[in-house]
């Protein structure tokens, strides 16, 4: 099954087996069709019936089968939450979930290879993605006159340098 992390435990979040998770969703929205999660690190993955789920913001409030205290809890708290990447929904056109631009080539116009996307994280206005491998790190922002093109199909992105990058 192909999972995609969906945060991390914080911490606990009351008594009763309840914990908080920092959301890596930008919209958290599929977590309410869930019946399951998948919590661990690495390899070790365990899968867990949902007993209750509450949104707020950034965060969500995990309640599962098999953690009834606050010492089941703080045994999780650094594991990562995972979801079935299928429950994710179609994007449109031109849009990409992060984990399928991670690990692509980066090349500019003219062919010179760049790296490959290593990481990327969000700002106010738009993803930076930052590039590693090549003969320096690059943080290219996500932008129309930047990236010119996204071929997941070749594993690559074209980009367009601007002055200072």
């Amino acid at each position: 099954m192909n999972l995609l992390e969906a945060g991390r435990i914080i911490k606990p979040y009351g008594f009763k087996g309840c914990m908080k998770v920092f959301s890596y969703l930008e919209s958290n929205d599929v977590l309410q069709s869930l019946d399951e999660v998948f919590i661990g690190k690495g390899t070790q993955v365990e899968s867990f019936r949902l007993k209750g789920i509450l949104i707020r913001g950034k965060f969500f409030f995990l309640e599962i089968e098999g953690i009834k205290d606050l010492e089941g809890v703080k045994s999780l708290v650094g594991c990562d939450v995972m979801i079935p990447a299928d429950k994710l929904k179609d994007l449109a056109e031109n849009e990409y979930y992060w984990r399928d631009i991670i690990g692509l080539d980066v090349m500019t116009e003219d062919g010179h290879f760049l790296g490959k996307i290593e990481t990327i994280f969000p700002t106010r206005g738009n993803d930076v993605y930052v590039c590693t491998g090549g003969e320096r790190e690059i943080l290219l922002p996500a932008i129309a006159d930047v990236i010119q093109n996204i071929d997941l199909e070749q594993r690559r992105v074209v980009v367009r340098l601007l002055e200072g990058l």
